[in-house]
């Protein structure tokens, strides 16, 4: 069997308000389970209630989603910040 390779390059990652994604999925998620509660009879009546349970689901999964993601907002934040010092230190050493 042969081994598969890639025709082109893989292309960048998007970046953009990623923390803000995810926290508007995780409150859809909840929201979606909060409106499905009134209706619990009629899915335990029809043995959906896995709707229900995989809106929570969604839901709790995204509150680990904005915790990951706010961190590694904070992580690219600080290498930018380092990354800039550094910058400036060699200009400003060299310069003088």
């Amino acid at each position: 069997m042969a081994k598969w390779t890639a025709k082109h390059e893989a292309p960048e990652p998007l970046e953009g308000p990623i923390v803000a994604t995810v926290t508007g999925g995780t409150i859809l998620w909840f929201a979606m389970f909060v409106v499905q509660l009134p209706f619990y009879g009629w899915f335990a009546d029809r043995d959906l209630l896995w709707w229900v349970w995989c809106c929570a689901a969604g839901g709790f999964l995204g509150l680990i989603g904005v915790w990951y993601v706010r961190g590694r907002d904070a992580a690219l934040k600080r290498h930018a910040a380092e990354a800039l010092a550094a910058r400036n230190e060699e200009s400003g050493g060299s310069s003088g």
